[in-house]
């Protein structure tokens, strides 16, 4: 999930009760929240490195634990060294429970969406997604900042005429329940939309693999990603009807394996890429003096062939050695569907 959602979970989870138990919660909580992205600046270096440690060992189980006692030690480090409240002391058992939620609340909403995760590193490198969620959500975003916004303007205006602060707890409470009903919903809808995807055949073949994505705003409109084998099918689904046909946006042909695209998949970004796609598309180009390899994740895919998201280049020479490998999150070039 961005970043902001991650923060207001954190203030929530803080506002429901911890910051009552012990001064510097919702900082922490801010703090641990947000800690595990901390892996985004492997993307200084480049696109594949970004793809390889890119939730990769923060977000993992013994990743989040290291990151909590951190966040934790420093937090208590520099606690010691402020000005008390005398009603509101450092308690170091709730500070560190505080630290736990917040690394383990951005584990479990990255959880949530299509991208996944990898919890069991450095054990096991396999990929973990509920794929209920798009990375941003704006009705989450709603929910959060209806439960943590209102009650804070009603404080605004409670102080103004001389009344009693509002407690923002309810508010709180009200954001956390409101994020569970919103996976409650989304994932009632994700069965259906998987249900839906099975029950039907493509071109006349039944589908292999497949998985279904949510749009940000209708819970209830889902992008399916289809494999046949020889074809991948990007198709719209609605779970509100059962008995609905999924309607066809995109077809992208299968091509063969050729020397040149086997050679792109054993090269680093290749190895990379292939560990991380789930629905991998490949589009070979021979040119006068070498050979250029595109390959696409088509999970990332909402039905167009001209954006085609998460793309790899490889570029190689005739003798199929690695010119180039580069990483991005839009194509280096425009692609045509076959």
């Amino acid at each position: 999930m961005d970043n902001l959602t991650h923060t207001l979970a954190g203030i929530a989870i803080s506002q429901a009760g911890l910051n009552r138990k012990t001064r510097f919660a919702t900082l922490t909580l801010i703090l641990t929240a947000n800690a595990p992205d901390i892996d985004v600046i492997a993307g200084l270096k480049d696109g594949i490195s970004y793809l390889k440690y890119h939730r990769g060992i923060t977000h993992s189980l013994a990743g989040i634990c290291v990151l909590a006692v951190l966040i934790w030690a420093l937090v208590c480090w520099l606690g010691k060294r402020t000005s008390p409240k005398p009603h509101l002391p450092i308690r170091e058992r709730w500070l560190l429970l505080a630290a736990f939620l917040g690394t383990a609340s951005h584990l479990l909403l990255d959880f949530t969406n299509g991208y996944g995760v990898r919890p069991f590193l450095p054990f096991s490198g396999r990929w973990y997604a509920w794929d209920i969620m798009p990375i941003i959500d704006p009705l989450l975003l709603a929910i959060f900042f209806a439960g943590l916004a209102i009650p804070w303007l009603l404080r605004v205006v409670s102080e103004e005429v001389g009344a009693g602060k509002p407690r923002g707890r309810a508010g709180a409470v009200f954001c956390l329940c409101g994020m569970i009903s919103l996976w409650a919903i989304r994932d009632f809808a994700h069965r259906r939309a998987l249900s839906i995807l099975d029950s039907h055949t493509y071109s006349g073949e039944n589908p292999g693999k497949f998985s279904a994505f949510p749009h940000a705003t209708n819970p209830f409109t889902w992008t399916g990603v289809v494999d046949t084998g020889d074809s991948i099918y990007i198709v719209s689904v609605n779970s509100l009807n059962a008995n609905s046909e999924p309607e066809t946006l995109a077809t992208f042909q299968k091509p063969q394996m050729s020397p040149p695209l086997k050679a792109a998949m054993l090269t680093r970004g290749g190895k990379i890429f292939l560990d991380f796609a789930r629905f991998p598309w490949a589009q070979v180009e021979q040119n006068d003096e070498d050979y250029t390899v595109n390959l696409t994740d088509l999970r990332f895919n909402r039905g167009s062939t001209q954006t085609l998201g998460f793309t790899l280049e490889v570029v190689l020479d005739k003798n199929l050695s690695s010119l180039s490998e580069a990483f991005s999150f839009t194509p280096p070039r425009e692609s045509g569907k076959d």
